[in-house]
């Protein structure tokens, strides 16, 4: 890895550490040419993964799609940055776990609504609105009973 002070390619790793969630590393590093020290964080990408839309599309898996519809059910909601982090990465073990290459898009937010039941039932609701497409307040009322 290039080391970000002097370019210098030949760096090494000092320090590693496993994040609480367990899907990434923080690796802290040192710069053999100029002693630089800079931290790097690893994580799995799930790069393979093709999302099968609705209408029978399809388009690589983005990570930022699902978190931006998870952040919006959560938004004005009592959780921190730190807690909907760990959820994003619950909700991607999840997905990483279907091991397949292909993937409705209904089995992604089916996974984060299953995952946003237990964390926060408003922002389940929120969510499960949007994903269903409630129509009318007969459709909120069963979910709501359902929880």
């Amino acid at each position: 890895m290039f080391c970000p002070a002097c370019a210098h390619e030949d760096t090494k790793v000092i320090d590693t550490r496993i994040a609480a969630d367990g899907t990434s590393v923080r690796r802290r590093r040192e710069c053999g040419a100029c002693g630089h020290r800079f931290s790097t964080i690893e994580g799995i990408e799930l790069l393979d993964l093709v999302v099968i839309k609705r209408d029978g599309s399809r388009e690589a898996y983005t990570s930022e799609k699902v978190e931006h519809g998870l952040r919006r059910a959560l938004e004005k909601r009592p959780h921190t940055d730190a807690q909907v982090r760990g959820l994003m990465s619950a909700i991607e073990r999840d997905i990483q776990r279907e091991n397949a290459s292909e993937m409705a898009s209904g089995r992604i937010g089916e996974i984060v609504m299953e995952r946003l039941k237990t964390f926060d039932k408003v922002a389940y609701i929120r969510f499960a609105s949007v994903y269903r497409s409630f129509e009318d307040v007969k459709e909120f009322k069963k979910e709501l009973e359902d929880l």
